[in-house]
């Protein structure tokens, strides 16, 4: 008697029910693999943007005032190097507006790195809550009059000294205050480390203010 051919047996591995339902599980795992990472490669790239002080920030505030503030003491420091013929004075004045000269470089590349103008239309001071009393017929703390400078301008010899000194030591006073002011209210890395460079220099060059204010006196 000749045997029936039987079918082949069907192969489990191919046939099984759930080995097309697993093809697809791994299907589904890659993909939500690589939109994850598309998004969070979107997100690295934006985020950051979107982290950045805006227009009516603290830190744009701070880099604003700070900036206006400087270029007065530049403005200072430069009629004393160019006018004094004490050697100290000489030194201290070209230190003074090499250094902050530079921090306004620093301060309006941040502004221009967060899409800002480098001036704003806020009040001086503004930035820091209760101010109003510190700014006097718009200036702001420490910065010498119009009637000031023109003084300072017409000076010679040792009465620009004494002149020069004694602004420059407002106007460091002023400017330790915003600076104590910004490290105080903002969490910004750049402007915490400007800030603090700030006081460390004027409070040091404020030292030395005195020491040569006091010699320029008694002379």
């Amino acid at each position: 008697m000749i045997s029936e051919v039987q079918p082949p047996a069907s192969d489990a591995s191919t046939d099984a029910p759930g080995a097309g339902g697993t093809r697809k599980i791994g299907y589904v795992a890659v993909a939500t693999l690589l939109v994850g990472l598309i998004l969070g490669l979107g997100a690295g790239l934006v985020l950051p943007g979107l982290r950045h002080p805006g227009d009516d920030s603290i830190e744009a505030g701070f880099l604003r005032d700070m900036s206006t503030h400087h270029a007065q003491a530049v403005e200072m420091a430069m009629i004393a190097h160019a006018g004094s013929a004490t050697p100290d004075v000489v030194t201290l004045a070209a230190d003074i507006a090499t250094t902050q000269q530079g921090q306004i470089g620093y301060m309006q590349s941040w502004l221009r790195d967060w899409d800002l103008s480098p001036t704003g239309t806020a009040e001086p001071m503004a930035w820091i809550p209760g101010s109003e009393g510190s700014i006097v017929n718009g200036l702001m703390p420490g910065m010498a009059t119009p009637e000031q400078m023109a003084a300072l301008r017409a000076a010679t010899g040792k009465d620009l000294d004494v002149q020069f000194l004694t602004l420059m030591r407002a106007h460091h006073v002023g400017g330790v205050h915003m600076a104590q002011e910004a490290l105080e209210l903002s969490d910004d890395e750049d402007v915490q480390w400007i800030a603090e460079s700030m006081v460390t220099a004027q409070q040091g060059e404020i030292q030395l203010i005195d020491s040569l204010l006091k010699k320029a006196q008694s002379s």
